[in-house]
């Protein structure tokens, strides 16, 4: 890796941080050159905007939501219904991790972005459909569980409104106990699915 990339790696993974830790609007530039260890002529060489340098964040997330947080969990869950627990599981060891001050990331910039910000957006559903589409995948390994007129492509959706819903309370309520219920209540909700497939085998 040349020291270029080396420098443009840095400023992306501080922005990565402080967006995700501060928020987009309330990170400076002053505070991402610092923590990138760069001059502000480094940070004009390889963007022209703050906004250019979210918008290569959103294409790293995107980059690395099977090594970092897909892959882990399926190599640890051959079930692919557990895989998706797994998943939900990998939130709940952020928030542990953090006293429940963790956020996810996606969730918090496409609240925060102007609605103008028409390409940053593009990237955040991007997001959010890699995130769905690995959610689903799962399901679809498990279909014969289920039945065939179930649209795992909208469960998959509701997979990440659990998520993502359970994380904002858990950060609220400084606490893991509205997360808990309701990945619970999905679990639930799951066996109850399985349990319409078993009932039309009958």
């Amino acid at each position: 890796m040349t020291r270029e990339n080396t420098t443009r790696q840095r400023l992306v993974e501080a922005a990565l941080y402080l967006f995700w830790k501060n928020g987009y609007a309330a990170t400076g530039m002053a505070e991402i050159l610092a923590r990138a260890e760069a001059k502000p002529g480094s940070f004009y060489y390889f963007f022209k905007t703050k906004e250019e340098l979210l918008i290569a964040v959103l294409r790293l997330y995107v980059a690395t939501l099977y090594p970092i947080v897909m892959d882990p969990v399926f190599a640890e869950n051959e079930d692919p219904v557990e895989r998706v627990f797994g998943v939900l599981g990998f939130y709940r060891r952020n928030l542990i991790a953090t006293g429940c001050t963790y956020g996810c990331p996606i969730g918090r910039l496409a609240l925060e972005i102007s609605e103008d910000q028409v390409g940053v957006h593009k990237l955040l559903s991007d997001n959010f459909d890699g995130w769905t589409a690995a959610v689903e995948s799962c399901l679809r390994a498990a279909a014969s569980r289920f039945s065939t007129d179930l649209d795992m492509a909208s469960l998959s959706r509701f997979v990440l409104t659990v998520m993502e819903g359970g994380v904002m309370q858990a950060r609220a309520h400084r606490s893991l106990a509205p997360f808990d219920a309701s990945v619970e209540h999905l679990r639930n909700y799951f066996r109850l699915l399985e349990g319409q497939r078993e009932l039309r085998a009958a």
